[in-house]
């Protein structure tokens, strides 16, 4: 097993030439400042920057997950640990060993594709021993392997089936299986359950849960999908525009978001914003006011805000969905659309021609439901805002 570190990595694809006879044509036009400002990545002479100042320390049998909106560099970052694609700059090392220029089958790394890759022609056991057959492993060995690892992810039965006969998520934990006969020191996935149901996406990554329970590796994971970041990471890496934007463990960004982008993209329904609050000061004591009404904050975000020299002015406050609660004498609001999820009810709110989303256990409601269209208040507790900074969108607390 081992531990990963990435220092200062930068991807870089460069221009091709038609690429830079496009660039000319458009440069001549006067086209190139607008046709790059469509664009989030950053475009330099060398070319399109992929990934930049990525810098992580991943602890042996750790499990990490990378996590952002899809162009953001995350399966980039993956594919260069992987060997798949060449580091423009900085310094990747696999258990204590530069890998920069070590060919990908030298890493001792296995992954896991989005897309199953398997032979369609051999049976589930012979998927599964390819690679230790093109090792020249003992055959023994290989039946060991190959059995235990069928063991694990509860297929054995369909060891002498081919691919065409599995369902997909029967498919996906073959692709798993082939990897982990490898017993490698590092265990890429890369969107893994990107193709299946919601359903067998939830039971997958409650296998994944007790897969690495079990085989006690080191993990790199990368999803666009949050849910699987919060529920499957000791830690997490969300990143956008090639750009690390925070890491930490789910509670912590969930919690404590960095910026106005991580807290927007960690949780759903998604963070409500104000964008016209007010962060107040009244001799040492910071209040916040939103919607018309003034919130004066905990004694710890006080301190914080004392301690970061925080002037009053306009803000923007954060507040989860799950964290607003319904109050006759709170902020005034009409019910747009009020959706029953079960145990919980989500009501959209019209507040002033802002759209404002509340999350209310039913569980709380007793007999009396909520309906579109129904004049309500609402209301929030101060320990649970958010403030960030409306120039930097980064948190003041």
């Amino acid at each position: 097993m081992a531990g990963v570190t990435l220092k200062d990595i930068k991807k870089v694809y460069p221009f091709t030439s038609e690429d830079k006879k496009a660039k000319k044509r458009k440069k001549k036009k006067g086209e190139i400042e607008a046709s790059e400002k469509k664009v989030n990545l950053q475009i330099t002479e060398e070319g399109v920057v992929a990934v930049q100042q990525f810098s992580l320390d991943i602890a042996d049998k750790e499990f990490i997950v990378l996590v952002g909106p899809s162009g953001c560099g995350k399966s980039t970052t993956l594919r260069m640990i992987a060997g798949l694609e060449e580091i423009t700059s900085g310094e990747l090392y696999i258990d204590g060993k530069l890998v920069n220029d070590v060919a990908p089958k030298d890493r001792d790394i296995a992954m896991v594709f989005q897309s199953y890759a398997l032979y369609p022609h051999m049976t589930v056991y012979n998927n599964m021993a390819f690679s230790l057959k093109m090792k020249h492993v003992p055959k023994a060995e290989i039946d060991k392997k190959v059995r235990e690892a069928a063991e694990i992810l509860d297929i054995t039965e369909y060891l002498h089936r081919k691919p065409k006969a599995l369902s997909g998520g029967q498919r996906q934990r073959v692709a798993i299986g082939r990897a982990i006969v490898r017993n490698p020191k590092v265990f890429l996935m890369d969107e893994p359950l990107s193709n299946l149901d919601a359903k067998l996406r939830n039971q997958m990554r409650a296998e994944i849960i007790k897969l690495r329970e079990k085989i006690n590796t080191t993990f790199i994971y990368v999803t666009h999908d949050q849910t699987e970041a919060m529920t499957l990471g000791d830690r997490i890496v969300i990143m956008r525009d090639g750009f690390i934007q925070q890491i930490g463990t789910p509670q912590e960004v969930f919690n404590h978001p960095a910026n106005l982008f991580v807290a927007g993209f960690i949780g759903t329904p998604q963070m409500n914003f104000f964008r016209d609050a007010e962060l107040k000061k009244n001799g040492d004591t910071y209040s916040v006011e939103i919607l018309g009404k003034e919130f004066v904050l905990p004694e710890d975000k006080q301190e914080k805000l004392r301690a970061n020299g925080v002037e009053p002015g306009k803000v923007i406050a954060g507040v989860r969905p799950v964290h607003l609660s319904i109050a006759d004498d709170g902020i005034a609001a009409k019910v747009d659309v009020s959706e029953m999820m079960g145990s919980e009810l989500h009501l959209h709110m019209d507040v002033n021609g802002s759209d404002v989303v509340a999350v209310v256990p039913t569980a709380d409601l007793g007999d009396s439901m909520i309906s579109s269209h129904q004049d309500i208040g609402f209301t929030m507790k101060p320990n649970l805002i958010h403030l960030f900074d409306p120039e930097t969108e980064k948190s003041l607390l």
